[in-house]
């Protein structure tokens, strides 16, 4: 017996190694690659071109085509002049070929094929009742990305409610919606204006968590608030955030103004601003200003002032429309104290009171009876002003007729000119109306009507009777008693 069949079948190398033989056999068997045919491929691409009658299928019969995916793809891939109807012809008559697989890459590429060469709307809702037809006699082969395809294709289309259609049948071909499936969905429904719908995409997109990136993100938004539902964007804002996933600013600065538009919202948009990261916060001054207005209108002035303190220790820096409008909202309420604070505040910050900001303050004195604390803003505004606002007098001068004090407001009227400030109708039509009513003075009433005249200004046919009929009653009144005197 030899040693090779002590060994069991194992031989040693001249090496020392073993070698395993003849029990074991190691057969290589060469995958038979596909080659394809060009020669076909051109009659077919040639056909599907050329064809625009019945002869179609009758005319692929006569081919003897030995159909494989690969030959399906390329002829999918080198006909984009064919229209889209002969391709799906061409699809259905090889998916009647029982020796013909139909596979996710055989449908991608006619779906991509076809939505990829000018869409047509015929075309995309044929290919979707394809589509529909496969997913349901062959199981698994339709996917996201196909389905995601014909989505974006309506979209294009603007046709939104098609685009629900194949977004709700998802589920039902077993599709786990991504991203891109919910933005385009939320896309199209927007350009239909069909927003209600559209939020409830958004709400499923919410539930599933799964976002697209900030960009995308920022253009739900905008688009929400276009449609008024910037509750709902709001929502979406909020789980961005929390994905770490931030829209442009641009976009968030849109949302910011839109809640701000309605009071019910203006403290989400305040909450909102603490999102804004540090290098961004500096240039944020849009947003921050668009809140302070919010919170004057809805009078909760307090918060607005200590959002103001908050820029002032974190930024964006408030400039003068920022101050004015704290200082518009504490003067109308009459908070004259916490007005003038504000408007130091402004001064210590470097910034120079505008005329505006002076008006407003003598305004709420006005208002409030404070005629010598007026006279102080106006005195205060004369020092730092070359050039004054009509409306600063005007405020004055009322308050002056409110009090009765006439000769305040006319020589307060007469200052007017000395300063280069002209003076407009209102201001006469005041003072004339206060004199005929309240001091029965139709001579000077009568003095500032020529007066108005020689400026280019013509009383209201109402405050000329007015004028006239205090006129005449005084005369009448002087006639009385003359009558009465000599009796």
């Amino acid at each position: 017996m030899d040693s090779s069949e002590n060994d069991g079948g194992v031989q040693k190398d001249d090496g020392g190694d073993e070698q395993c033989v003849g029990e074991v056999v190691v057969e290589e068997v060469e995958e038979e690659v596909y080659q394809i045919d060009e020669e076909k491929l051109e009659n077919v691409v040639s056909l599907l071109q050329n064809s625009s009658d019945g002869s179609l299928e009758s005319s692929l019969d006569d081919m003897d085509l030995t159909l494989h995916q690969d030959f399906v793809i390329k002829v999918f891939e080198t006909t984009p002049i064919v229209s889209g109807d002969n391709l799906m012809r061409f699809f259905k008559w090889a998916w009647n070929e029982k020796s013909f697989k139909v596979t996710t890459p055989v449908v991608e590429s006619l779906v991509v094929a076809i939505c990829s060469s000018g869409l047509r709307k015929k075309e995309i809702y044929s290919l979707w009742d394809l589509v529909k037809d496969i997913g349901e006699k062959e199981n698994g082969v339709i996917n996201v990305g196909i389905l995601n395809e014909l989505i974006i294709s309506c979209s294009k289309l603007g046709k939104g409610k098609a685009a629900l259609e194949v977004f709700d049948k998802f589920e039902v071909f077993q599709c786990v919606p991504d991203s891109d499936t919910y933005y385009f969905t939320i896309e199209a429904l927007c350009r239909r204006s069909a927003f209600d719908w559209a939020c409830s995409v958004c709400q499923k997109m919410l539930d599933a968590k799964i976002l697209p990136d900030g960009e995308k993100v920022g253009s739900i938004l905008a688009w929400l608030c276009k449609g008024k539902k910037a509750k709902e964007a709001h929502a979406v804002y909020v789980a961005a955030i929390e994905e770490r996933k931030y829209p442009p600013m641009s976009s968030v600065n849109f949302l910011v103004a839109k809640l701000c538009q309605e009071n019910e919202t203006v403290q989400l948009a305040l909450e909102m601003l603490n999102d804004i990261p540090g290098e961004r916060r500096k240039h944020a001054t849009k947003p921050f200003l668009a809140v302070v207005r919010a919170l004057c209108r809805i009078k909760d002035v307090d918060a607005a002032k200590q959002l103001i303190l908050k820029m002032i220790a974190d930024g964006p820096p408030p400039g003068n429309a920022v101050f004015n409008f704290v200082i518009t909202a504490y003067s109308k309420v009459g908070e004259m104290g916490q007005a003038v604070e504000m408007m130091k505040l402004l001064e210590s910050r470097g910034l120079k009171p505008d005329v505006y900001t002076y008006a407003v303050i003598a305004s709420g004195y006005s208002n409030g009876g404070e005629m010598e604390e007026a006279r102080k803003i106006l005195e205060e505004a004369k020092k730092k002003h070359v050039k004054l606002s009509p409306v600063l007098y005007h405020t004055l001068i009322r308050g002056y007729c409110k009090i009765e004090q006439f000769d305040e407001a006319l020589k307060l009227l007469t200052e007017m000119k000395d300063y280069g400030v002209r003076s407009g109708f209102d201001e006469y039509d005041k003072l004339i109306q206060s004199l005929c009513l309240k001091a029965l003075d139709w001579e000077t009433a009568e003095k500032l009507q020529e007066e108005m005249k020689e400026n280019g200004l013509y009383l209201k046919g109402i405050t000329r009777a007015l004028i006239k009929a205090v006129k005449e009653m005084e005369k009448e009144v002087v006639e009385a008693e003359s009558i009465s005197a000599v009796a």
